[in-house]
């Protein structure tokens, strides 16, 4: 069954923030933040930093296309995904391959999942 549209929409913002976050404003960093990890309101962190809710709301929607270009041009999210399918693949593979294998191929994927 899909994941509901807004909590896709939210997973996404949370990766793309955790690739590109030091790439925003200090503003844009705490405004994310705060709606979208802490899941207040538009009204709570207006009312948090005296502004108003559509301030806020330009602030968060101008983050997400923010964050939206840095990955439509360095594509790091994209990459780790793929990344993270081949390593998936990759064990499932030499969970059929034999023990002397499995014991060599260890340090090499356990090397690869720490590139990330």
């Amino acid at each position: 069954m899909p994941e509901h549209p807004m909590l896709e929409k939210t997973n996404r913002i949370n990766l793309l923030f955790d690739f590109y976050s030091e790439l925003l404003t200090e503003k844009q960093r705490t405004f994310l933040s705060c709606y979208f990890h802490d899941d207040y309101s538009l009204g709570e962190i207006a009312s948090e930093f005296s502004i108003s809710r559509q301030a806020v709301y330009e602030h968060i929607k101008r983050a997400e296309l923010m964050l939206e270009e840095y990955e439509r041009k360095l594509r790091l999210l994209a990459k780790h995904e793929q990344r993270t399918d081949c390593l998936s693949r990759l064990e499932d593979l030499l969970g059929e391959a034999s023990p002397d294998l499995r014991i060599k191929a260890a340090p090499l994927l356990e090397k690869m999942r720490l590139v990330d």
